[in-house]
């Protein structure tokens, strides 16, 4: 079926904000957590399995944190949602094979830079004057 649990929209958010952060050095996994509103222990569990795939690098000590070990532009939302929740339509049939195989798409052909530029848009968008 198709499967996405909420690791891999908590993933997308922290990505986004360190992506924001980018050029600033190492990120604390509990900035990033406090910013977007996610469980810190949650956080370091995804980042974890980020950080072994070899998208995500991360630095121990006081000035440690974590910074994107790939440029956000090459690295696929589908990517980090497979490597969070596993292959994404896996056992789907029928209708919902091709559902999964179009959002596969979508998903694989969004980047994470794709994601922070999103947000950043939206924010701007979001003021209207009358």
């Amino acid at each position: 079926m198709i499967s996405i649990t909420s690791k891999s929209p908590y993933a997308l958010l922290a990505l986004a904000e360190l992506g924001r952060s980018a050029g600033a050095g190492p990120v604390p996994i509990g900035d990033l957590a406090r910013r977007r509103d996610v469980p810190v222990q949650f956080l370091e569990q995804l980042f974890a399995v980020l950080r072994r795939a070899g998208v995500l690098s991360s630095q121990r000590g006081v000035k440690g944190g974590y910074m994107f070990a790939r440029d956000p532009a090459e690295v696929s939302v589908l990517e980090v949602v497979e490597l969070l929740d596993g292959p994404l339509g896996r056992d789907a049939q029928g209708i919902f094979a091709d559902a999964a195989q179009a959002a596969r798409k979508v998903l694989e052909e969004t980047t994470i830079a794709d994601v922070i530029e999103r947000e950043a848009r939206e924010a701007g968008a979001s003021v209207y004057y009358i």
